[in-house]
Protein backbone atom coordinates (compact mmCIF):
# COMPACT_ATOMS: atom_id res chain seq x y z
CA UNK A 1 0.00 0.00 0.00
CA UNK A 2 1.26 3.46 -1.03
CA UNK A 3 1.17 6.19 1.74
CA UNK A 4 1.83 9.50 1.44
CA UNK A 5 4.25 10.40 4.58
CA UNK A 6 3.78 14.27 3.92
CA UNK A 7 0.10 13.38 5.36
CA UNK A 8 1.83 12.04 8.40
CA UNK A 9 2.93 14.33 11.53
CA UNK A 10 5.09 13.13 14.36
CA UNK A 11 5.34 13.43 17.46
CA UNK A 12 8.37 13.03 20.00
CA UNK A 13 8.11 12.96 23.93
CA UNK A 14 11.62 13.78 25.22
CA UNK A 15 10.93 13.31 28.74
CA UNK A 16 8.87 10.40 28.67
CA UNK A 17 10.96 8.23 30.84
CA UNK A 18 13.21 10.53 32.42
CA UNK A 19 12.99 8.76 35.95
CA UNK A 20 14.29 5.37 34.74
CA UNK A 21 17.66 6.60 34.11
CA UNK A 22 18.64 7.82 37.35
CA UNK A 23 20.95 10.83 37.86
CA UNK A 24 21.79 11.14 34.01
CA UNK A 25 18.47 12.82 33.88
CA UNK A 26 18.81 14.74 36.59
CA UNK A 27 19.51 17.83 35.16
CA UNK A 28 18.85 17.65 31.20
CA UNK A 29 15.92 15.62 29.23
CA UNK A 30 15.77 11.62 28.51
CA UNK A 31 16.54 13.27 24.72
CA UNK A 32 19.38 14.61 26.13
CA UNK A 33 21.10 11.78 27.27
CA UNK A 34 24.17 10.93 25.13
CA UNK A 35 24.55 7.46 23.51
CA UNK A 36 26.74 5.24 21.05
CA UNK A 37 30.03 7.92 21.34
CA UNK A 38 28.44 10.77 19.27
CA UNK A 39 24.91 10.97 19.49
CA UNK A 40 21.99 12.00 21.84
CA UNK A 41 18.99 9.43 22.34
CA UNK A 42 16.42 12.31 20.84
CA UNK A 43 18.65 11.91 17.62
CA UNK A 44 17.18 7.75 16.56
CA UNK A 45 13.03 8.84 16.88
CA UNK A 46 13.55 12.02 14.78
CA UNK A 47 15.95 10.47 12.45
CA UNK A 48 13.93 7.65 11.77
CA UNK A 49 11.45 9.99 11.06
CA UNK A 50 12.79 11.85 8.34
CA UNK A 51 14.38 8.64 7.04
CA UNK A 52 10.69 8.11 6.57
CA UNK A 53 9.51 10.78 4.96
CA UNK A 54 7.97 12.36 7.90
CA UNK A 55 8.29 16.34 7.04
CA UNK A 56 6.93 18.27 10.42
CA UNK A 57 7.97 16.94 13.64
CA UNK A 58 6.84 18.56 17.00
CA UNK A 59 9.32 17.26 20.39
CA UNK A 60 7.15 17.58 23.30
CA UNK A 61 9.11 18.94 26.47
CA UNK A 62 9.06 19.07 30.05
CA UNK A 63 11.96 20.39 32.27
CA UNK A 64 15.45 20.43 31.86
CA UNK A 65 15.58 21.22 27.91
CA UNK A 66 18.64 23.40 27.30
CA UNK A 67 20.87 21.03 26.62
CA UNK A 68 17.92 19.70 23.96
CA UNK A 69 17.67 22.76 22.14
CA UNK A 70 21.42 23.56 22.48
CA UNK A 71 21.47 20.51 20.45
CA UNK A 72 18.38 20.49 18.06
CA UNK A 73 19.29 24.23 17.44
CA UNK A 74 17.74 25.17 13.65
CA UNK A 75 17.19 20.87 12.67
CA UNK A 76 19.64 21.48 9.71
CA UNK A 77 21.12 18.39 10.54
CA UNK A 78 17.74 16.49 10.22
CA UNK A 79 16.80 18.39 7.11
CA UNK A 80 14.16 20.15 9.24
CA UNK A 81 15.40 23.91 8.92
CA UNK A 82 12.34 24.42 6.40
CA UNK A 83 9.44 27.16 5.44
CA UNK A 84 6.35 24.39 5.40
CA UNK A 85 6.69 21.81 8.24
CA UNK A 86 10.08 21.22 9.97
CA UNK A 87 10.53 20.94 13.40
CA UNK A 88 8.44 22.44 16.41
CA UNK A 89 10.03 22.48 20.13
CA UNK A 90 6.73 22.40 22.24
CA UNK A 91 7.24 23.52 25.87
CA UNK A 92 4.46 22.35 28.13
CA UNK A 93 2.52 25.58 28.44
CA UNK A 94 0.81 25.44 24.97
CA UNK A 95 -1.97 26.75 25.87
CA UNK A 96 -4.15 28.81 29.25
CA UNK A 97 -5.33 26.02 30.86
CA UNK A 98 -2.04 23.46 30.39
CA UNK A 99 0.21 22.83 33.53
CA UNK A 100 3.19 20.71 34.02
CA UNK A 101 1.94 17.45 32.62
CA UNK A 102 1.67 14.33 34.41
CA UNK A 103 1.34 12.02 31.75
CA UNK A 104 1.27 11.67 27.72
CA UNK A 105 -2.29 12.73 27.73
CA UNK A 106 -1.74 16.10 29.17
CA UNK A 107 1.55 16.25 27.32
CA UNK A 108 -0.79 16.09 24.47
CA UNK A 109 -3.46 18.58 25.14
CA UNK A 110 -0.45 21.02 26.35
CA UNK A 111 0.54 20.94 22.34
CA UNK A 112 -3.04 20.66 21.34
CA UNK A 113 -2.85 24.58 19.36
CA UNK A 114 0.05 22.76 17.55
CA UNK A 115 -1.70 19.91 16.77
CA UNK A 116 -4.59 20.97 15.23
CA UNK A 117 -2.69 23.51 13.17
CA UNK A 118 -1.62 20.55 11.11
CA UNK A 119 -2.45 19.54 8.29
CA UNK A 120 -1.72 15.87 8.37
CA UNK A 121 -4.20 12.80 8.50
CA UNK A 122 -2.29 10.70 10.89
CA UNK A 123 0.31 11.01 13.75
CA UNK A 124 3.21 8.92 14.81
CA UNK A 125 4.01 9.59 18.59
CA UNK A 126 7.70 8.03 19.46
CA UNK A 127 9.46 8.29 22.84
CA UNK A 128 13.02 8.19 23.46
CA UNK A 129 13.67 5.09 25.30
CA UNK A 130 14.10 2.55 22.43
CA UNK A 131 17.54 3.03 20.46
CA UNK A 132 16.41 1.77 17.02
CA UNK A 133 16.53 1.97 13.37
CA UNK A 134 13.08 1.85 12.35
CA UNK A 135 11.18 2.58 9.33
CA UNK A 136 7.51 4.29 9.93
CA UNK A 137 6.28 3.62 6.56
CA UNK A 138 4.77 0.36 6.68
CA UNK A 139 3.63 0.82 9.71
CA UNK A 140 1.35 3.45 8.98
CA UNK A 141 0.63 1.27 6.11
CA UNK A 142 -0.39 -1.29 8.00
CA UNK A 143 -2.56 1.11 10.38
CA UNK A 144 -4.52 2.27 7.39
CA UNK A 145 -5.31 -0.61 5.78
CA UNK A 146 -6.35 -2.59 9.10
CA UNK A 147 -8.80 0.17 10.11
CA UNK A 148 -7.36 -0.11 13.60
CA UNK A 149 -7.90 3.20 15.89
CA UNK A 150 -4.62 2.53 17.37
CA UNK A 151 -1.57 1.19 16.06
CA UNK A 152 1.19 0.25 18.41
CA UNK A 153 4.80 -0.94 17.78
CA UNK A 154 5.62 -3.81 19.87
CA UNK A 155 8.38 -6.90 20.06
CA UNK A 156 7.84 -10.46 20.97
CA UNK A 157 10.41 -12.38 22.84
CA UNK A 158 11.82 -13.74 26.34
CA UNK A 159 12.17 -11.15 29.14
CA UNK A 160 13.49 -10.89 32.21
CA UNK A 161 11.26 -9.16 35.22
CA UNK A 162 13.93 -6.36 35.18
CA UNK A 163 12.73 -5.62 31.29
CA UNK A 164 8.99 -5.93 32.31
CA UNK A 165 9.09 -4.16 35.33
CA UNK A 166 9.23 -0.67 33.79
CA UNK A 167 7.18 -2.07 30.12
CA UNK A 168 3.14 -2.13 28.76
CA UNK A 169 2.71 -5.47 27.98
CA UNK A 170 -0.12 -6.62 25.27
CA UNK A 171 -2.09 -9.97 24.77
CA UNK A 172 -3.16 -10.50 21.43
CA UNK A 173 -4.77 -12.97 19.60
CA UNK A 174 -4.06 -14.67 16.29
CA UNK A 175 -4.63 -11.46 14.18
CA UNK A 176 -2.81 -9.40 16.21
CA UNK A 177 -6.01 -7.72 17.94
CA UNK A 178 -4.94 -6.34 21.33
CA UNK A 179 -6.97 -8.33 24.19
CA UNK A 180 -5.91 -7.12 27.13
CA UNK A 181 -3.30 -4.53 28.56
CA UNK A 182 -0.63 -5.53 30.98
CA UNK A 183 0.97 -1.79 32.59
CA UNK A 184 4.29 -2.58 34.51
CA UNK A 185 3.68 -6.23 35.43
CA UNK A 186 5.45 -8.67 38.09
CA UNK A 187 5.98 -11.44 35.55
CA UNK A 188 8.99 -13.16 32.81
CA UNK A 189 8.81 -15.16 30.09
CA UNK A 190 7.92 -14.78 26.57
CA UNK A 191 5.91 -11.32 26.18
CA UNK A 192 4.71 -9.01 23.71
CA UNK A 193 6.13 -5.31 24.88
CA UNK A 194 5.60 -1.53 23.19
CA UNK A 195 8.37 -0.06 21.91
CA UNK A 196 6.65 3.11 22.89
CA UNK A 197 5.15 4.08 18.98
CA UNK A 198 1.92 4.20 18.21
CA UNK A 199 0.12 5.56 15.23
CA UNK A 200 -3.48 6.56 14.96
CA UNK A 201 -5.36 9.36 12.69
CA UNK A 202 -5.79 12.92 13.68
CA UNK A 203 -9.29 12.74 14.21
CA UNK A 204 -9.15 10.06 16.51
CA UNK A 205 -6.26 11.28 18.77
CA UNK A 206 -7.69 15.28 19.22
CA UNK A 207 -11.43 13.29 20.43
CA UNK A 208 -9.01 10.64 22.48
CA UNK A 209 -7.28 13.59 24.55
CA UNK A 210 -10.04 15.98 24.95
CA UNK A 211 -12.32 13.20 26.08
CA UNK A 212 -9.87 12.20 28.50
CA UNK A 213 -8.62 15.51 29.76
CA UNK A 214 -12.92 16.18 30.28
CA UNK A 215 -12.81 12.93 32.56
CA UNK A 216 -9.41 13.73 34.36
CA UNK A 217 -7.64 10.92 32.92
CA UNK A 218 -3.95 11.75 32.45
CA UNK A 219 -2.49 7.83 31.63
CA UNK A 220 -2.62 7.33 28.02
CA UNK A 221 -1.11 3.60 28.78
CA UNK A 222 -3.84 3.09 31.70
CA UNK A 223 -6.83 5.20 30.90
CA UNK A 224 -6.63 4.72 26.60
CA UNK A 225 -4.99 1.80 25.87
CA UNK A 226 -5.84 -0.34 29.14
CA UNK A 227 -9.15 0.81 30.41
CA UNK A 228 -11.01 1.12 27.09
CA UNK A 229 -9.37 -1.99 25.64
CA UNK A 230 -12.38 -3.57 24.18
CA UNK A 231 -13.91 0.09 22.98
CA UNK A 232 -11.70 0.79 20.82
CA UNK A 233 -10.06 -1.57 18.12
CA UNK A 234 -6.13 -1.33 18.94
CA UNK A 235 -3.46 -3.67 17.20
CA UNK A 236 0.20 -4.29 17.59
CA UNK A 237 2.69 -4.26 14.50
CA UNK A 238 5.44 -6.91 15.59
CA UNK A 239 8.43 -5.30 14.86
CA UNK A 240 11.49 -8.26 14.92
CA UNK A 241 14.49 -5.89 13.57
CA UNK A 242 17.73 -4.64 16.31
CA UNK A 243 16.79 -2.27 18.94
CA UNK A 244 17.69 -1.66 22.70
CA UNK A 245 14.79 -0.46 25.43
CA UNK A 246 16.93 1.79 27.79
CA UNK A 247 14.70 1.23 31.57
CA UNK A 248 17.58 1.64 34.10
CA UNK A 249 21.32 2.85 34.01
CA UNK A 250 22.80 -0.74 33.86
CA UNK A 251 20.27 -1.59 30.17
CA UNK A 252 22.04 2.12 29.25
CA UNK A 253 25.58 0.85 29.84
CA UNK A 254 24.60 -2.89 27.81
CA UNK A 255 23.26 -1.37 25.30
CA UNK A 256 26.26 1.03 24.49
CA UNK A 257 28.54 -2.19 25.10
CA UNK A 258 26.63 -4.35 22.41
CA UNK A 259 27.55 -1.58 19.58
CA UNK A 260 31.20 -2.85 20.29
CA UNK A 261 30.09 -6.34 18.23
CA UNK A 262 29.93 -5.72 14.44
CA UNK A 263 26.82 -7.46 13.93
CA UNK A 264 24.61 -4.94 16.27
CA UNK A 265 26.46 -2.23 14.94
CA UNK A 266 25.51 -3.00 11.45
CA UNK A 267 21.76 -3.36 12.07
CA UNK A 268 21.38 0.02 13.49
CA UNK A 269 23.78 2.17 11.75
CA UNK A 270 22.61 1.51 8.11
CA UNK A 271 24.03 2.95 4.84
CA UNK A 272 20.55 4.45 3.10
CA UNK A 273 19.05 5.10 6.85
CA UNK A 274 21.39 7.24 8.43
CA UNK A 275 21.32 8.34 11.50
CA UNK A 276 21.73 12.06 11.94
CA UNK A 277 23.06 14.12 15.00
CA UNK A 278 24.60 17.92 15.59
CA UNK A 279 27.76 18.22 13.36
CA UNK A 280 30.76 19.63 15.86
CA UNK A 281 33.91 20.20 13.87
CA UNK A 282 36.24 18.72 16.32
CA UNK A 283 39.75 17.55 15.53
CA UNK A 284 40.60 13.53 14.20
CA UNK A 285 41.25 11.39 17.61
CA UNK A 286 44.97 11.87 18.29
CA UNK A 287 46.55 8.25 19.48
CA UNK A 288 50.27 8.62 21.49
CA UNK A 289 52.77 6.43 20.43
CA UNK A 290 52.56 4.35 23.53
CA UNK A 291 48.54 4.14 23.90
CA UNK A 292 47.05 0.56 22.77
CA UNK A 293 43.16 0.68 21.56
CA UNK A 294 41.12 -2.17 21.23
CA UNK A 295 37.56 -3.11 20.48
CA UNK A 296 36.30 0.76 21.30
CA UNK A 297 34.23 3.03 19.95
CA UNK A 298 36.38 6.48 19.70
CA UNK A 299 34.64 9.74 18.82
CA UNK A 300 36.66 12.34 17.24
CA UNK A 301 38.62 15.42 19.37
CA UNK A 302 39.51 12.82 21.53
CA UNK A 303 43.28 12.30 23.09
CA UNK A 304 44.51 8.74 23.63
CA UNK A 305 47.59 8.68 25.35
CA UNK A 306 47.37 5.44 27.77
CA UNK A 307 45.51 1.72 27.05
CA UNK A 308 41.31 1.99 25.94
CA UNK A 309 39.68 -1.36 25.94
CA UNK A 310 36.06 -2.31 24.88
CA UNK A 311 35.22 0.69 25.74
CA UNK A 312 32.76 3.88 24.64
CA UNK A 313 34.36 7.38 24.46
CA UNK A 314 32.62 10.50 23.37
CA UNK A 315 34.50 13.79 22.21
CA UNK A 316 37.01 15.49 23.81
CA UNK A 317 37.44 12.75 26.29
CA UNK A 318 41.54 12.52 27.20
CA UNK A 319 43.41 9.21 28.79
CA UNK A 320 46.36 10.06 30.64
CA UNK A 321 49.63 8.01 29.83
CA UNK A 322 49.32 5.14 31.47
CA UNK A 323 45.92 4.83 31.92
CA UNK A 324 43.87 2.02 31.46
CA UNK A 325 40.15 2.40 30.83
CA UNK A 326 38.53 -0.87 30.39
CA UNK A 327 34.48 -1.57 30.11
CA UNK A 328 33.51 2.05 30.33
CA UNK A 329 31.69 5.04 28.87
CA UNK A 330 32.84 8.21 29.33
CA UNK A 331 31.35 11.29 28.27
CA UNK A 332 32.09 14.50 26.63
CA UNK A 333 35.12 15.89 28.22
CA UNK A 334 36.08 13.69 30.40
CA UNK A 335 39.56 13.90 31.67
CA UNK A 336 41.30 10.57 33.09
CA UNK A 337 44.65 10.99 35.05
CA UNK A 338 47.89 9.82 34.41
CA UNK A 339 48.24 5.78 35.37
CA UNK A 340 44.11 6.03 36.73
CA UNK A 341 42.55 2.72 36.51
CA UNK A 342 39.07 2.38 35.43
CA UNK A 343 36.58 -0.31 35.33
CA UNK A 344 32.96 -0.73 34.59
CA UNK A 345 32.57 2.95 35.09
CA UNK A 346 29.56 5.35 33.57
CA UNK A 347 30.99 9.45 33.75
CA UNK A 348 28.80 12.64 32.70
CA UNK A 349 30.50 15.40 30.88
CA UNK A 350 33.50 16.87 32.07
CA UNK A 351 34.43 14.45 34.52
CA UNK A 352 38.24 14.27 36.01
CA UNK A 353 39.81 11.49 37.24
CA UNK A 354 42.82 12.13 39.47
CA UNK A 355 46.07 10.47 38.55
CA UNK A 356 46.84 7.40 40.35
CA UNK A 357 43.36 6.81 41.39
CA UNK A 358 41.65 3.61 40.69
CA UNK A 359 38.02 3.04 40.12
CA UNK A 360 35.84 -0.62 39.44
CA UNK A 361 32.75 -1.47 39.69
CA UNK A 362 30.65 -4.32 38.16
CA UNK A 363 28.87 -5.27 35.02
CA UNK A 364 25.69 -5.57 36.71
CA UNK A 365 25.69 -2.41 38.58
CA UNK A 366 28.69 -0.02 36.98
CA UNK A 367 29.69 2.85 38.48
CA UNK A 368 27.86 5.97 37.77
CA UNK A 369 30.03 9.63 37.89
CA UNK A 370 28.14 12.67 38.09
CA UNK A 371 28.32 15.76 35.85
CA UNK A 372 31.76 18.13 36.18
CA UNK A 373 32.85 16.05 39.19
CA UNK A 374 36.45 15.70 40.55
CA UNK A 375 37.35 11.97 41.84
Amino acid sequence: MDVNMGNVLGLVFANMHDTTLGDMTKNRTMGSVMFGGRYRLIDFPMSNMVNSGISEVGVITKSNYQSLLDHLGSAREWDLARKKGGLYILPPFGNVESTLYRGRIEALYGAMSFIKHSRAKYVVLSDCDVVTNIDYKPIVAAHIESGADITAVAHTGVYSSDDIKTSTVFNVDADKNVTSVLINPDISGTCTTSLNVFVMSMDFLIETVNDAMARGNVSFERNILQEKCRERNKKIYEYDNYFSKLNSPESYFKSNMALLEPENARKLFVPKRSIYTKVSDNAPVKYDLDSKVSNSLIADGCIIEGEVENSVLFRGVKVGKGAKVKNCILMQGTVVGDNAELNYLITDKNVSICENHILTSSPQYPMYVGKGASV
